[in-house]
């Protein structure tokens, strides 16, 4: 059924006037009479309309059936103004994920002072490894993330915010815990909990051509989580600097020489919702100004 035909029919039925109708449509009296008769050919000839003098009114068929397309158009018009308003109303969500450690302080700001500015903004967070939140991605179950290591998957496409500095969570009984820095191949020997699988990689890098074999003693998902263990004496770890806290027990020491890049990472070619694009370019923006890149 074509819409406008029953447009028209709409406004001719108010009116009863073909001209009055055709000029409150924008359109010609023939071309609203051809539409008037198509519409009639298509419901089998019925009359919608009858001669009385110089002027038309509705039939009882043409009454009838005006209650229904009023109603249908009505409806239409409803569904066009709630979609309408959805894309202005609705709450929009960004699946944000994340390598531990990377909530600290400037992107908590962030995400606290867009959604203030943005009531429809929503987020969920998932924090993990950064292969974990990439395979996310790949499956479309995150807009973004913030990960610690890039490679040449060309179905990511990664944009650097800055390098972080990394320090050793120990004991602070441990014989090192008083070092003023410590290199990494001192490590080589150590237990160590790690938070995820850069780490992991990292750490058997460091204790290659090093006395003895690298002792993961345990993984775990996040920095803090890590550092509970430190405290409760299993092991030490390597942490990021936002995740360093005052922790009775805990010793930080600098980590020589050790930097790591994170880079916001999204799908290649994937189209975005603008406020989710918008948030992306601004967490970009955001820590490139702080760090001076």
């Amino acid at each position: 059924m074509n819409y406008n035909y029953l447009l028209y029919f709409s406004v001719l039925a108010q009116t009863e006037h073909y001209t009055t109708a055709a000029a409150r449509l924008g359109i010609s009296q023939p071309a609203l009479s051809s539409a008037i008769h198509s519409l009639e050919n298509s419901l089998g000839g019925v009359n919608l309309f009858e001669k009385v003098g110089r002027n038309i009114r509705l039939t009882e068929e043409g009454r009838f059936y005006r209650e229904m397309v009023d109603e249908a158009l009505q409806k239409l018009s409803d569904a066009s103004l709630a979609l309408r308003d959805s894309k202005t109303l609705a709450p929009v969500v960004i699946r944000m994920g994340m390598v531990s450690g990377t909530l600290e302080g400037l992107l908590a700001e962030l995400i606290v002072s867009h959604s203030r500015e943005n009531p429809r903004i929503r987020f969920h967070l998932t924090e993990g490894s950064a292969e974990d939140l990439k395979d996310l991605l790949r499956q479309e179950k995150l807009d973004m993330a913030i990960v610690d290591s890039s490679d040449r998957d060309r179905s990511l496409h990664y944009r650097k915010l800055y390098e972080r500095d990394f320090f050793v969570a120990l004991s602070q009984k441990h014989p090192l815990a008083h070092s003023g820095i410590l290199e990494p191949q001192q490590l080589a020997r150590e237990s160590q909990i790690v938070f995820n699988d850069n780490q992991k990689n990292a750490f058997k890098q460091w204790a290659s051509g090093a006395p003895g074999e690298e002792d993961i003693i345990c993984t775990v998902d996040t920095a803090k989580a890590a550092l509970d263990l430190v405290a409760a004496g299993l092991g030490i770890a390597v942490i990021p600097s936002e995740c360093v806290e005052a922790r009775p027990g805990i010793s930080y020491v600098p980590l020589k020489n050790w930097h790591q890049a994170l880079y916001a990472c999204i799908l290649y070619d994937k189209w975005l919702n603008p406020p989710v694009w918008d948030f992306v370019e601004l967490v970009v923006k955001a820590f490139r100004a702080e760090k001076g890149l």
